[in-house]
């Protein structure tokens, strides 16, 4: 819901799998829906914070929720493909890019890592979605990006300890939005241990092996 009463824009960027048996669709495709709807609902949902609560009720649990989410996803990330060597940049470099593509498709967020020194890595994200529908719900002004407090989790999750800072953000007139990573000691923390403990006590068995 836009400030002047008006609803905002339903519509994900990209374009969703032609009309066809939910039987045809691939599990591409399905996961692509999927994580398009699911941001949806993080939009509307934020919106509906907003509007009962005001804007900084809803930043403060918009960044607590992405925070607990991108927990889960970095600890299922280390389970499935390994954890990475928080001394080598290169291989958390490719578990950012991952679970970048993990969380959202290419059409929904534009971005690349690389490595820019022997322990620290940068993230550029040039194009996001939830931007453009914060600008046409008019919300944009006043808005505080979790993204820290989502890639936090990441790392939490993942068991690597680093100290991260926005270099430039495009919600404050940044041409990109650039995050500086900087390893602060190997992974395989406790923090990855609690968490892995947490998701495994809340997914069926099947899953949380």
């Amino acid at each position: 819901m836009s400030d002047d009463g008006k609803e905002a824009p339903d519509r994900l960027p990209g374009k969703l799998p032609d009309l066809k048996s939910v039987r045809d669709l691939s599990e591409n495709e399905l996961t692509v829906a999927l994580r398009q709807f699911w941001w949806l609902h993080d939009a509307r949902w934020y919106q509906g914070v907003k509007k009962r609560f005001g804007q900084e009720v809803a930043n403060e649990i918009n960044a607590e929720a992405l925070r607990f989410v991108g927990r889960r996803v970095g600890t299922w990330y280390a389970n499935t493909h390994g954890v990475p060597d928080g001394s080598s940049p290169a291989e958390l470099a490719e578990a950012v890019a991952g679970l970048t593509r993990t969380m959202t498709t290419e059409q929904m967020m534009r971005s690349h890592v690389e490595e820019i020194g022997e322990e620290s890595l940068e993230t550029v994200v040039t194009e996001f979605f939830a931007l453009r529908m914060l600008k046409a719900a008019r919300s944009l002004e006043g808005y505080e990006c979790p993204c820290l407090d989502m890639r936090g989790g990441w790392f939490e999750g993942l068991g690597v300890k680093v100290e991260e800072t926005t270099v430039e953000c495009m919600r404050t007139g940044g041409s990109a939005c650039r995050f500086h990573t900087e390893v602060r000691r190997e992974p395989h923390t406790e923090a990855q241990a609690t968490a892995h403990a947490e998701v495994s006590a809340e997914l069926p068995a099947e899953q949380a092996s």
